[in-house]
C-alpha cells in the first residue's frame, strides 16, 4: 500500500495571503443601478417579442435566462443538460421552472419537466405532451388568446408536441440576439469593469512568464483573477505559445514557455456581473531582440486591427465592412481568424462579419450607437512556427467608437 504524505493547504499562503487579486482594492468599481439594469434587459425582450408577434417566450440558454432574469445558478451544467427554463409571457407574470435558488428577478417559481435525456430518458416524449400542457395552461392563465410561442434550444420532441396542440411555434434565437445588441449604459459599466478584471490578470500573467512557467500555469492566473472578483468562466483555455501558436485554436497545456517564444492568448471571459471581456494579445518572452519575421506577424496584426477600428461608426453596413476591412494578404487566408468583427455582451453575441475570402455575410445590418464589438486578427502562415493574435473590445459611439480594453501592445514587436 503507498503512503501519501499529508500536506497542509496552501503551505505557502500563496492563495490564502493573496494580496493583488481583488481590483478593488486598487480600483473604484463603476456605478450601476442593478434594478434599472434588469428593467431595461426586459424591456428590450418585450419589445421584440412585440416586433415578432409571440405571446410568451420559453427560454432555456444559461445566458438568455440571466439576461431575462439574472439568474445565475449551474449555468456551465444548464448549457449541455438543460434543467431549468423560463416563461416570459408579453403580459403576465414571469415563471422559472425548476430554479435551484430564488436569486432572480422572475416574479414565481415553479416545478418543471424534463428537457434531458439526463432526467427524462426514455419517458421524454410523455414530459414533452405534459410540456406543451403546460403551454397552452399558461395561455389561458393570462388570458392571452395569441397562440404563438417562441422557443429557444429545446428538444424536437417538445416542438412537435407543441405543434401538436395547435400552437405556432418559432425560434426565439432572433428575438433574444436582436434584445440583447444594444447595451444601456449600465451595460457598459458591467462590460468596462469586466474588461479591467481581465486586464488586471493580463498584468500579472506577464510578470509571471519565467523559467519552468508553462502554459496552462499562466492561464490558471487570469482565471484565478476572474474567479477572485466574482466572475464566471471561460469559453476556452485559448493560450498557446512557441510553434502552437501556429496555427491558431489550441488550448493550453503543460507545455513550458521557452526564451524567443511568442505567447498568444484570448480571453474569452465571462467575468464579474456576467458580462464579457474578449481581448487578445500576444507577447514575446525573452531578452533577445524579438525575430524579424515574428514583428513582421505583429505588425500585420497590429495594421489590421487599427485599419478595422478606424471603420467603426454607425450606419455602416455589414457588407461594406466586410468589403472595406483590411486586405489580408493571401499567404495569410487559409489561417486567417473566423470573423473579422463580432458583437459581444453576455458572451459572444451577434452580428458577425467574416473574411471577405469566406464569403458573403448571412443577414444584413448595420452598426448602430450602442453596440459592443470586438476587432479581431490573427496572422500565421501555413506552415510556419510563428502567428500573432490581437483583438480589441469596443463601443460603438454616436461619432465612431471607443476603446473599452486598454491594454497595451508589445513594444518590442512594433519596432
Amino acid at each position: 500500500m503507498t503512503d501519501f504524505k499529508v500536506l497542509s493547504p496552501d503551505p505557502d499562503g500563496f492563495l490564502l495571503r493573496d494580496n493583488w487579486s481583488d481590483l478593488r482594492q486598487f480600483r473604484q468599481m463603476p456605478e450601476i443601478d442593478f434594478q434599472r439594469l434588469d428593467t431595461y434587459r426586459k424591456d428590450r425582450l418585450k419589445a421584440a417579442m412585440r416586433d415578432s408577434g409571440v405571446a410568451m417566450c420559453v427560454l432555456v440558454s444559461p445566458i438568455t435566462i440571466r439576461y431575462a432574469i439574472d439568474y445565475n445558478t449551474f449555468p456551465l451544467f444548464q448549457s449541455h443538460i438543460p434543467v431549468t427554463y423560463l416563461f416570459l409571457p408579453l403580459e403576465g407574470p414571469i415563471t422559472l421552472h425548476q430554479g435551484y435558488s430564488r436569486g432572480s428577478s422572475a416574479d414565481r417559481v415553479r416545478a418543471g419537466r424534463p428537457l434531458s435525456f439526463f432526467e427524462g430518458g426514455y419517458e421524454l416524449p410523455e414530459a414533452a405532451r405534459l410540456f406543451a400542457d403546460d403551454i397552452v395552461e399558461f395561455l389561458s392563465e393570462i388570458g392571452t388568446t395569441n397562440r404563438k410561442v417562441a422557443v429557444e434550444y429545446v428538444n424536437p420532441s417538445i416542438t412537435q408536441a407543441l405543434m401538436q396542440r395547435g400552437l405556432e411555434i418559432i425560434d426565439a434565437v432572433d428575438i433574444v440576439e436582436g434584445a440583447r445588441v444594444i447595451k444601456s449604459d449600465d451595460e457598459i459599466a458591467c462590460i468596462r469593469w469586466a474588461c479591467a478584471v481581465a486586464e488586471h490578470g493580463i498584468a500579472r500573467m506577464q510578470e509571471s512568464m519565467g523559467t519552468g512557467v508553462t502554459e496552462v500555469q499562466l492561464w490558471g492566473i487570469l482565471n484565478y483573477t476572474n474567479l477572485a472578483n466574482q466572475g464566471g468562466w471561460h469559453e476556452g483555455r485559448m493560450l498557446a505559445s512557441g510553434p502552437r501558436i501556429n496555427p491558431w485554436l489550441q488550448e493550453a497545456t503543460q507545455r513550458v514557455i521557452e526564451p524567443g517564444d511568442l505567447v498568444g492568448f484570448d480571453t474569452d471571459m465571462v467575468g464579474p456581473f456576467g458580462y464579457f471581456c474578449d481581448v487578445s494579445r500576444t507577447f514575446y518572452y525573452g531578452k533577445d531582440r524579438p525575430s524579424a519575421r515574428q514583428r513582421q506577424l505583429y505588425r500585420y496584426a497590429y495594421d489590421e486591427l487599427q485599419t478595422n477600428m478606424k471603420l467603426i461608426r454607425p450606419g455602416l453596413s455589414m457588407r461594406d465592412l466586410q468589403a472595406l476591412a483590411w486586405p489580408v494578404p493571401e499567404e495569410f487566408h487559409e489561417q486567417a481568424y473566423t470573423c473579422v468583427i463580432h458583437g459581444v455582451g453576455l458572451c459572444d453575441e451577434y452580428p458577425q462579419v467574416k473574411p471577405i475570402f469566406r464569403g458573403p455575410i448571412a443577414y444584413d445590418a448595420t452598426l448602430e450607437a450602442g453596440m459592443v464589438i470586438c476587432v479581431e486578427s490573427y496572422i500565421g502562415a501555413v506552415g510556419e512556427c510563428d502567428g500573432v493574435k490581437l483583438e480589441e473590445q469596443v463601443l460603438v459611439t454616436a461619432d465612431g467608437y471607443e476603446l473599452l480594453s486598454t491594454y497595451p501592445f508589445e513594444e518590442r514587436l512594433l519596432d
